[in-house]
């Protein structure tokens, strides 16, 4: 891992998409609190004109745009206000997404168009733009994949087709600009379960209501992270994601095993039998009410995520792997007495 001194996160502006309600608003949240600026964007003007109020209330610096990313000269706009408030930006974190749910047989071509719509072609544009302004300064650009990034789901295809798209991009646009010598870092974030309104504004296609499968993590845990890749560079990183990372490393050696375990849990892993669907959803418009960092699970939800934490801290990772060489050297000792 290649770590690389940026501004503090208290000397930045970060623009942050889909920062209406969960990841995006957590992570905004925290970053205002640090002392940065941040530019918030979502479809729902109502809510982040109170949410920007709140945050100024508290002694943070914000602005909004009501943009859907889904239109390059929405993001253009967005870009445009950091530049106009607060003089251009740093950070740029590619947030916004929405949900789909179904066998993929029974999902219409159009929905499946409209998330990628949003999901991909957001990050892309996003990306595209936020480049152009930081290629000669320097900075950041995050774009959040998921553990779907690596190993798709049955029930999820699309969206799971939508960030291997994106880490995909992302890992190609590094490659290119690190070629160029662009002082711009490309990091890409792949969160578990976290427990945010995700899943209440998710399109579903299937009778019974959906859910992630656990462990849930709480959305502050993927907002440190992406605090933290505001200010040091990482290429990629599996945050809240425990069961992921297992998911991942099965993935690469047994695939086929893989495979069929998946089909025996989580096709049920994914419902709530005898549980009423949302009535509305956030494929194509904007929910009627957001505003909130937590979604509604009533289970355990985790607050730390030590993989997370030893990643994102030089010092740490430093330790654990000298702990880790010294327990090597002292087998090989041991073997060779």
């Amino acid at each position: 891992m290649t770590t690389k001194s940026r501004k503090k996160v208290n000397e930045q502006t970060i623009v942050i998409t889909g920062a209406s309600s969960g990841i995006g608003l957590a992570a905004a949240t925290l970053a205002a609190g640090k002392g940065a600026r941040v530019v918030l964007a979502s479809r729902n003007e109502k809510d982040l004109r109170e949410i920007c109020e709140k945050l100024e209330k508290d002694g943070g610096t914000a602005a909004f745009v009501k943009a859907d990313v889904s239109k390059e000269d929405d993001i253009r706009k967005i870009a445009a206000q950091a530049i106009e408030t607060f003089g251009g930006f740093d950070t740029w974190v590619n947030n916004a997404g929405v949900g789909l749910f179904g066998n993929l047989m029974d999902i219409p071509i159009e929905d499946e168009r409209r998330l990628f719509d949003v999901n991909f072609w957001g990050v892309v544009h996003g990306s595209r733009i936020a480049l152009s302004h930081l290629r000669e300064k320097g900075g950041t650009i995050i774009n959040i994949g998921s553990i779907l990034s690596d190993r798709a789901f049955p029930l999820q295809g699309t969206y799971s087709a939508s960030k291997h798209a994106v880490k995909a991009f992302s890992d190609a646009l590094r490659m290119e600009i690190e070629k160029e010598n662009i002082p711009v870092t490309i990091t890409t974030l792949k969160p578990g379960s976290v427990n945010t309104p995700f899943m209440e504004h998710a399109r579903n296609r299937m009778n019974e209501k959906v859910i992630l499968p656990p462990p849930y993590y709480d959305p502050d845990v993927v907002a440190r992270a992406i605090v933290q890749c505001s200010q040091t560079s990482h290429r990629d990183l599996a945050v809240a994601n425990v069961a992921g990372s297992v998911v991942i490393q099965m993935e690469h050696l047994f695939p086929g095993t893989l495979d069929n375990i998946m089909k025996r849990t989580v096709f049920d892993l994914q419902k709530r039998k005898n549980e009423p669907k949302n009535k509305e959803d956030g494929l194509y418009k904007a929910p009627s009410k957001e505003g909130r960092i937590r979604g509604r699970y009533a289970g355990p939800v985790l607050k730390h995520n030590l993989n997370t934490s030893i990643r994102l801290d030089p010092k740490k990772l430093w330790a654990v792997t000298a702990v880790g060489l010294s327990a090597v050297a002292g087998v090989i000792g041991f073997l060779r007495k």
